[in-house]
């Protein structure tokens, strides 16, 4: 890397800086006055930030190349209560820095390899050969784009990695509640954790560095449709016992709870039941994690849409 700038995490109000970040979204604005401006999304693999180019026009916007490394000078500013970008001058980094744009890209925090391989153990903990065994074509059929994948476009999980790093720490609450409620099974909790996002992989298109669209069978169909077809057919080719086959739709089709958010059905089970919450669970300590890093303690956050539109408080922790 020839370039080093100010980490966003860095970055402090009133500072100028150079700073070399990925454009991840780009706007064409205009202001009260009619004078265009642009308005991006910077990130790097310390976080992201908003910035601003003003008096500009269709021809640079048109320049600008999304998921690519730009060098950018700007002034620190902050804009309520969050730190913006008010940007001088920004340019596509040189072909030298390119090469090294996976360090700048956000990434889970735990290494792919090491994730993948307790995801793994987990899988073959199930006692139950056919519910191990469906897991395990499931897992297979998907092993190599687990290492990069994201959980989401743009919601929880939004990184390279997430995806497998979601499903591990579900696994690791799942683990836990077994200690408090005995009449759990865990063949089904981890069965249903290690499947139900799995066609994620399919819905979303996404390259090696966790960067994703959705794909048309993403949006014509929807992972949650994805999923329990891709059960029938791994539980067909392993002549899986209809039971299983139905207990794993089930838990797939239920796991969003509520219809207007993707479920035709609320879930009917112990197990399907406990797989819904441990989802939403780890999704809500993600959004908390994700949008509190970055600002200053004692402050409140924008609304946050995944949240209801909620604003986040981050408590002063010499103050606890």
């Amino acid at each position: 890397m020839r370039f080093i700038g100010v980490s966003i995490s860095d970055l402090t109000q009133g500072e100028i800086i150079n700073g070399i970040y990925i454009l991840r979204k780009k706007e064409l604005k205009e202001t009260v006055n009619k004078k265009p401006f642009i308005d991006m999304v910077l990130i790097d693999s310390t976080g992201e930030i908003n910035g601003k180019l003003w008096e500009t026009g269709d021809e640079f916007f048109n320049e600008l190349e999304l998921n690519i490394l730009y060098y950018v000078n700007a002034r620190v500013d902050n804009y309520k209560g969050e730190l913006q970008l008010n940007i001088n001058k920004i340019r596509a980094a040189d072909p030298e820095d390119q090469d090294e744009i996976d360090k700048f890209v956000p990434s889970a925090p735990i290494q792919a390899e090491q994730m993948l391989y307790e995801v793994y153990s987990y899988a073959n903990r199930i006692s139950s050969d056919d519910i191990k065994g469906l897991v395990l074509r499931l897992l297979d059929n998907k092993k190599e784009q687990l290492l990069y994948y994201p959980a989401a476009k743009s919601f929880h999980h939004s990184i390279r990695s997430g995806l497998l790093f979601h499903i591990l720490r579900m696994l690791h609450v799942a683990e836990k509640l077994k200690d408090v409620y005995s009449e759990i099974n865990l063949d089904l909790l981890y069965a249903g954790i290690l499947i139900h996002d799995l066609a994620k992989i399919g819905e979303l298109d996404s390259d090696e560095l966790g960067f994703s669209e959705y794909s048309k069978e993403g949006n014509l169909l929807g992972h949650i449709v994805m999923g329990i077809s891709d059960i029938e057919t791994a539980g067909k080719e392993l002549n899986t016992s209809q039971e299983v086959i139905l207990l794993l739709k089930h838990m797939v089709a239920s796991h969003h709870y509520e219809p207007e958010y993707g479920s035709p059905k609320k879930p009917m089970f112990l197990e399907a039941e406990l797989l819904h919450y441990i989802d939403l669970i780890d999704a809500r300590v993600y959004d908390y994690e994700n949008h509190l890093k970055n600002i200053d303690e004692g402050s409140l956050t924008e609304p946050i849409w995944s949240l209801d539109r909620r604003r986040l408080y981050k408590p002063h922790s010499d103050k606890l």
